[in-house]
């Protein structure tokens, strides 16, 4: 089955003879440098970071809780 395999890569190449490799075209538009002004980061808006934010650390306060449960430092109930 592996020979079959060797063979038949070693019979096509990867390019054929007709065929060019894609020439890379130099881009025609400059990147601009940033703005001071602009305030997304990571393509976000403030809203979404602080949504983001608050997110993660709803999920700290919350697994850090089920921790001190777990290992019994805090209790629940009477």
């Amino acid at each position: 089955m592996l020979d079959n395999l060797r063979e038949s890569a070693s019979q096509s190449p990867f390019f054929q003879e007709d065929q060019k490799p894609p020439e890379q075209k130099p881009s025609t538009q400059q990147k601009q440098p940033k703005q001071p002004g602009s305030r997304h980061f990571l393509g976000m808006s403030p809203a979404q970071r602080f949504v983001i934010v608050l997110m993660v650390f709803m999920m700290v306060c919350v697994f850090g809780s089920f921790i001190l449960v777990a290992t019994e430092k805090v209790w629940l109930g009477g």
